[in-house]
């Protein structure tokens, strides 16, 4: 059992980094958009239509998909004045619940998120700007970060659950 949760770490792991390789890429163009808008508006006095669109599209993607990255690497906001009080295994157990209702979270808000850009692809709507792009493509950026996050939640709820299996207890996040 814990071969298999260490080879479910490393394959979602490795997912979990080309999107966020993905992930940073998507900020790091609108830079080069926004450089090149006001180098058109400024500098030629011909302003571009698509690169506010784009822009805005590339951060909100890379949005959800860095939630799974920053879980993954331990980095989202964690509160612990409350369980650095406990004992490892209470805390271990603490951590179990958080990860189940997070998984949860993530079940549902996947679920809807599915529907929402199903919908949108079955509707064939599009955004009411130049581009006139499907809303389909940037809005399944939310399934997928929403899942890998899920993913992630079930990683930790297995890697935890090992631990009060075999009694070992450590503080840090899987």
């Amino acid at each position: 059992m814990k071969k298999a949760i260490f080879l479910y770490g490393i394959i979602l792991q490795k997912i979990t980094d080309v999107v966020g390789v993905f992930a940073g890429i998507l900020l790091f163009v609108p830079a080069l958009m926004v450089f090149y808008e006001v180098i058109m508006r400024g500098v030629f006095n011909a302003p571009t239509e698509w690169s506010m669109e784009l822009s805005i599209y590339c951060v909100l993607i890379a949005g959800f998909l860095g939630m799974p990255v920053t879980y993954g690497a331990g980095k989202h906001i964690k509160v612990d004045i409350f369980t650095s009080k406990l004992s490892p295994k209470n805390s271990c157990l603490l951590e179990i619940a958080a990860s189940i209702i997070g998984a949860i979270f993530c079940l549902v808000f996947f679920i809807e998120a599915v529907d929402m850009a199903a919908l949108s692809y079955e509707l064939d709507r599009r955004s009411p700007d130049t581009l006139r792009t499907p809303l389909w493509v940037p809005q399944m950026s939310i399934p997928i970060g929403i899942g890998l996050l899920f993913l992630h939640f079930l990683g930790t709820i297995f890697v935890d659950v090992q631990k009060l299996a075999s009694g070992e207890f450590s503080k840090e996040v899987a």
